[in-house]
């Protein structure tokens, strides 16, 4: 079974542009703010995310506090993707650091 593995905040900021971005939060706490050009991802869309996203494409998983991201980051990878990161913190630490975009006007 493929693996994840987890990715600091960081690294995931010096490279934002070379991951497709996922954010599992509730729609509201992502409409509050989120990761700039993260995708919000639910069971609705998971579907879609797996068949329109290139396998070979890194993919960062976020959730609040990178702990409920490991558990959907495992099941992306089992998806066939070939490197899946759970971001360590969440979206708690990246907010903390880094841009925010709402979607709150």
């Amino acid at each position: 079974m493929t693996q994840f593995s987890h990715i600091t905040v960081q690294d995931v900021a010096d490279n934002k542009d070379s991951y497709a971005i996922v954010d599992i939060r509730d729609p509201q706490s992502f409409a509050n703010g989120h990761m700039p050009d993260a995708l919000h991802l639910s069971n609705d869309n998971l579907a879609t995310f797996i068949e329109n996203t290139p396998k070979e494409k890194p993919v960062v998983v976020v959730c609040y506090h990178g702990i409920s991201s490991q558990q959907a980051a495992q099941v992306i990878a089992g998806q066939g993707f070939d490197t899946v990161y759970s971001m360590d913190g969440g979206f708690e630490a990246w907010r903390l650091s880094q841009p925010v975009v709402s979607d709150n006007a």
